[in-house]
């Protein structure tokens, strides 16, 4: 890898090659991500985007109160890993309060995805007296987390994007300042509790996020560089400061709708330990012995991983008959045919058995994560599927656990009830798929599915749901245009703005929210900023029905026409004709009233003119329809259409 970028670095073919990137940093260990993020954070973004004008882009500020623009390198280097650009903007030494208190200060004119208040213990140590005592320390920080509060609430109003701040670890020379161990034991319980109290700064505020730094101490890695500290006046030793980097980048994946969904086990030395073929059920390891248990942990890391929305299905060369039997009968498993949404057994090639899994699932492929102890299906299936994250699994079952949760695949900003079920829904789409395969046409298929929807003015429960469907969503969303929470929460409060969620059932349960519609009804022209549809539900007329009542309702309060707009990207093509094959015209962008004039091959814009408006399809049933709560409400409890 280090070879290869650093000739590309020096024939200055960085930008043009960047889309291969992503690829030569995927095994990087951390030397080789050092060196990475040196040579690329070289190359000028704007380099990149005129040769891939595509590239996703991630902008972030960093302040903090000491010398911070050492965490704009291995962020450019761990955001590459990811298939994203980093435009950085470093503030002045020691500037974070000014930065975050001034709504006019050139942090907030820099409109960040992303600001990062790096702060580190010699802002609280900086204000305590020479000869110090733990109540002291205790006054200090305390001040500090009322400020940090402050600054993050005018965050809040101000800014856009996500603040990130971050806990303060306690230096050990600053505990060894003191010689009494019970005064040592206060300052260790008044520091955490200060920290605690920073940690839940986020619990009320969507638009912060705080990382906690201690769990990358407890690796082993030094806090701080004595020598860098004193002369250089950076706080953070550059182990802890490529870490740092690495949690910014799994937020930034995250918050831009990149989180992997899917985690994919083999069987055979990954789940268990032992060749089921071979060893029989009796034979495999699951607990009992050392080996055992840490297959054991495993199985209980992948439970968990599920109990909080992430798909877990399971691929082996095996024969599906005794693997079944394991799952149902092994009395020392922890993972159960539950767990799974799918369990393929067979003896195709594994990465075909993962397109397949794909296409049943209706998820992207760059969806899944695939951990195999062999090398070589490992790399085969990087190989044929370039865009599956793989994960290679050693021969000690030991370090499966670490590598599993290594990087953060499957991170997101908040866990919403709706994820929580969403194993479950997804069973419930197979089961879908299966009485699919029994009807000879799709339309006899949907006239039994016996499909309901409700389009709906979101609750403030559904808010943060509607930004993970904005983040999330890359197959139906008109524009990708990425809102937080805060962002959706501005638009919900806005009079001109509805916020409408789409609900489904059918006949096999209720899918929950599984799509958002962003309407602005400002005068006779309305203007839908996006229409977003979660992959489970495509194909079934839901799309149709909510189109058509957004339609008549804007019709029915006095407007003339509609307005929409279609953004291209590497994953909504297939939506590309919605608006049009729903009735909508194009128009042009130079003097679309209310409507973007950025018109290009990749944004095209339409409008209807609401003379006719197609009804639903007739096998769907329409329960509720209503913009908002203070509206007029187009609803009929018996589903028929006014």
């Amino acid at each position: 890898m280090s070879e290869e970028l650093s000739e590309l670095h020096r024939q200055g073919r960085v930008a043009a090659a960047y889309p291969r990137v992503r690829a030569l940093l995927a095994e990087a260990g951390d030397a080789g991500l050092r060196r990475a993020g040196q040579l690329l954070a070289r190359t000028d973004p704007d380099d990149v985007l005129r040769e891939h004008p595509g590239t996703p882009v991630v902008s972030v500020a960093v302040t903090g109160n000491s010398v911070v623009s050492g965490l704009v390198a291995p962020m450019t280097a761990e955001l590459a890993r990811h298939g994203l650009l980093l435009r950085p903007h470093v503030a002045d030494f020691n500037s974070y309060v000014f930065d975050l208190s001034d709504p006019g200060s050139e942090l907030y004119a820099a409109g960040a995805d992303l600001v990062v208040c790096a702060l580190d213990a010699s802002v609280v140590f900086d204000e305590v007296p020479v000869q110090w005592r733990p109540d002291d320390v205790e006054r200090v920080f305390a001040g500090k987390v009322e400020l940090l509060a402050k600054l993050a609430a005018t965050f809040a109003s101000v800014g856009r994007g996500t603040l990130v701040l971050n806990t303060l670890p306690l230096p050990r020379e600053r505990a060894a300042e003191l010689v009494g161990h019970r005064d040592r034991a206060l300052l260790g319980a008044v520091w955490r509790e200060a920290n605690a109290r920073l940690l839940r700064l986020a619990a009320d505020q969507p638009s912060l996020a705080v990382l906690d730094l201690e769990p990358l101490l407890s690796t082993g890695l030094p806090l701080r560089d004595a020598r860098l500290g004193t002369y250089a006046k950076t706080q953070f030793s550059p182990e802890i400061t490529a870490r740092y980097a690495r949690e910014l980048a799994h937020l930034a994946r995250g918050l831009t709708g990149r989180a992997k969904k899917a985690l994919v086990l083999d069987l055979d030395n990954t789940t268990w330990g032992g060749i089921l073929g071979d060893d029989g059920i009796e034979g495999i390891e699951v607990a009992g012995s050392y080996r055992g248990e840490a297959f054991r942990a495993l199985q209980r890391t992948a439970k968990q991983l599920a109990a909080q929305g992430v798909l877990l299905a399971a691929v082996s060369k095996n024969d599906i008959e005794p693997v079944t039997q394991v799952l149902r009968e092994h009395p020392d498993m922890t993972l159960r045919e539950d767990d799974f949404v799918r369990v393929v057994a067979n003896w195709a090639p594994k990465h075909e058995n993962l397109r397949a899994l794909a296409a049943d699932l209706n998820l992207g492929i760059d969806s899944f994560v695939f951990a195999d102890d062999s090398a070589y299906e490992c790399g085969l299936v990087r190989r044929e599927l370039p865009e599956v994250t793989v994960l290679h699994l050693d021969d000690d079952p030991a370090l499966h656990v670490e590598r599993v949760l290594a990087d953060d695949w499957f991170a997101v900003p908040d866990v919403t009830t709706d994820d929580l079920k969403r194993p479950e829904r997804y069973r419930e789409e197979l089961v879908r798929k299966d009485f699919l395969d029994s009807f000879s046409s799709l339309e006899d298929y949907l006239r039994e599915l016996e499909v309901s929807v409700e389009l709906a003015a979101a609750r403030p429960a559904d808010l943060a749901r509607v930004s993970q469907i904005t983040l999330r969503t890359n197959q139906f969303n008109l524009t990708t245009r990425r809102l937080q929470q805060g962002d959706v929460e501005a638009l919900a409060d806005s009079p001109d703005a509805h916020v409408l969620t789409i609900r489904s059932s059918d006949r096999f349960g209720d899918n929950g929210v599984v799509g958002a519609v962003l309407v602005a009804a400002d005068g006779p022209v309305w203007r839908i900023d996006n229409f977003l549809l979660s992959c489970r539900v495509f194909s079934r007329g839901i799309e149709q029905t909510c189109l058509s009542a957004v339609l008549e309702h804007a019709r029915d309060h006095g407007a003339r026409e509609v307005v929409a707009e279609y953004r291209a990207s590497a994953k909504n093509r297939k939506v590309r004709d919605f608006y049009p094959r729903n009735g909508f015209v194009a128009r042009a962008g130079d003097d679309a009233e209310g409507a973007s004039a950025d018109a290009s091959e990749d944004v095209l814009l339409f409008r209807h003119d609401l003379a006719e408006i197609a009804g639903p399809p007739a096998h769907v049933r329409l329960t509720r329809a209503i913009t908002r709560s203070d509206a007029p409400s187009i609803e009929d409890p018996e589903g028929n259409r006014p």
